[in-house]
Formats: structure tokens, sequence, C-alpha cells
């Protein structure tokens, strides 16, 4: 699989560059895994050292304050350490002990009391998040996050049933396991902005959110492909095209680059209905103001999660890999 090269893309957005406060927020970030007693074995630690969250998040939200930037980076540490333990660890392949873990994250997320580490880090982020944010900031950022947590009790099931999802599945399913729609939400914050129901409900907005989300979700996956199939892992766009049309994996790469660019046109045309649905809606004042911000922003996120898969050694290096000394379930989230 080293010699599969990856896909030739344009990329149309530009680079709003690198928040300077990424060093800072590297340590801050691992000062508060050290303090909820988020304790990782060397070969894990090794592997988040090679993620850099605060590389993604530094190139996502290239303005926002550091106090912001520090939240983000730690809610995405915490996202990822949740990712890496449902993806190789035993909840990822036993369904009962996925919907057990799950269900006491979401009660969590919910105000219920933290038991193990990841719980109490989960209490902490949200009583942070939550501050100031307007109820249905709050009812958005929860159906986001409990949406993409609940896609890994669907893969442990699929998964011991022996199922794949069709693309066209998949593609919807990608959209919540990505994670990228609570940092969507997330955005309003660095933002100053609170969208009103009636924005939210725009089609032109749920679009351009989807096309967002599916280009890092797609973008993701040519990137992880080859990492994810050394772990055995199938939820992945690039095996699904290449099982669906009987390519070769290099077909399969290829097709999925050229789904990337469409998807990156789907941005392009969501922003444009947009403008014209706030038109046909009368939207004016903040509200106008605030989804034009969104609409500038989302280009630069789209823009700063391509570059980060190109830079992060979690994608550029997956031959360097470890799987057998990974932390499970039952030590992070041990009551």
């Amino acid at each position: 699989m080293s010699q599969i090269a990856l896909p030739k893309f344009h990329m149309p957005f530009r680079s709003a560059g690198c928040n300077p406060g990424i060093e800072e927020t590297r340590q801050a970030t691992w000062e508060w895994a050290e303090s909820h007693d988020l304790v990782l074995s060397p070969t894990a630690r090794k592997k988040m050292i090679r993620t850099r969250p605060e590389l993604w998040i530094s190139l996502i939200f290239p303005t926002a304050s550091q106090q912001h930037l520090d939240l983000f980076c730690q809610w995405l540490f915490w996202a990822f350490l949740v990712d890496d333990e449902f993806d190789d660890g035993p909840a990822g392949r036993d369904p009962r002990m996925c919907e057990t873990a799950i269900e006491r994250l979401v009660d969590v997320l919910d105000g219920g009391p933290p038991r193990g580490p990841m719980e109490r880090a989960l209490a902490g982020l949200r009583d942070r998040t939550y501050l100031d944010r307007s109820t249905g900031w709050v009812r958005q950022f929860r159906r986001d996050t409990v949406a993409w947590l609940w896609t890994y009790y669907a893969e442990a099931v699929q998964r011991a049933a022996g199922q794949v999802l069709s693309r066209a599945d998949f593609v919807k399913h990608r959209r919540d396991s990505v994670a990228m729609q609570p940092f969507l939400d997330l955005h309003e914050i660095t933002a100053g902005i609170d969208l009103p129901e009636s924005a939210r409900s725009l089609p032109a907005y749920i679009a351009l959110r989807n096309a967002v989300t599916d280009h890092s979700g797609l973008c993701n996956d040519i990137c992880s492909f080859e990492k994810e199939a050394l772990l055995g892992y199938e939820h992945n766009a690039v095996r699904i095209i290449q099982r669906d049309h009987g390519f070769t994996l290099q077909e399969a790469v290829d097709e999925a680059g050229k789904q990337l660019g469409e998807t990156a046109e789907r941005v392009r045309s969501a922003e444009r209905e947009l403008i014209e649905q706030m038109a046909a809606a009368g939207i004016e004042g903040p509200t106008r103001t605030a989804l034009e911000q969104c609409v500038r922003d989302y280009r630069g996120l789209v823009r700063g999660d391509f570059d980060y898969h190109a830079r992060a050694e979690r994608y550029t290096r997956p031959d360097l890999v470890e799987v057998d000394e990974r932390k499970t379930l039952s030590q992070f989230f041990a009551a």
C-alpha cells in the first residue's frame, strides 16, 4: 500500500494561516490531560503527539482567542481519545460494552455525575462550553455531539453482524462520525455569534454544513485508509468505493479524490444558495451578518482541515502505526 499515490487535488479556498497561540495551546492541552488523569501509555502518547490536535485547531480557528483555542483543543484531544478507544479498543467490537460506555458519556453531557477519567474530563469541558450559551445553541451542540458518539455503536453492531454500508449510506453515517458538526457549533463561540433557529433551518445553511462536513470526512478517509486497513477497519470511503466498484486500490483513491473536488464545489454552491435564501427570507441585520461570517470562516475551516491532513504524522506516516499497547476503555472509563 505504500506505493499508492494520493490523488492530486486543487484546493479552491485560500489558507487563513495558523493561530499564533498553537504552542501555548499544545502545552495547555497536555497539562489539562494530566490534571484529569488522562495518562496515556508510551505508545498512545506517541500517537497523540503524531496526531497534533493543536495543529488542527490552530489551522481551522486561526483568529480564535487563546482561551477559546485551549478549550477547543481540549475537546479535540478528548475526541481523539474516544475515537481511538472505540476504533481500536474492545468496545468497538462489543456492541453491549460500546452501548454502556456511550450511555454514560451522554448522561454526563446532559449533566449527570461523572465517574471515570474520561467522564470527569467531559464534565469540565461541558461546563466551560455551555457557559453563557443560549438554550438553542446548547441543544444543537448536544445533538451533534451525541449523534457522533452513537456512530461508534452503529459501527460496532455492523462489525459484529459482518455487515458493510453502501457508499450512499456511508456518506450519511460519515457526516456524523467525522465529528466536524460539533466544531462548527464551537465556531459560533469564537465568532461571537449565536444563530437563531430560523437561520439554522435554512436549507442552504444545512447544505453548507453538510458539504463542509462531507469534505472533512472524505479527506480524512483518503489520508487514513492505509492506517485503517492495517487495523482491519472497513468504515472508510476508499475501501467502500473499491468494494462497490471492483476498483483497484489506486482507482478507488483516485475516485475518492474526484469526489473530494466535487464536495468542495458543493461548498461553493451552498454559499450562493444561502445568499439567495437570505434575500428570499428577508434576513437582515445581525442574523445576516452572522451567516455571512459563517460563509467566510467555513472556507478557511475547509482549507485548514485539508492542510492539517497533509501535515500531521498520524496521516502522513501510517507506517508508524502501533496497535498492541493502547489503553483500553476499561482503563479510561473505570469508576
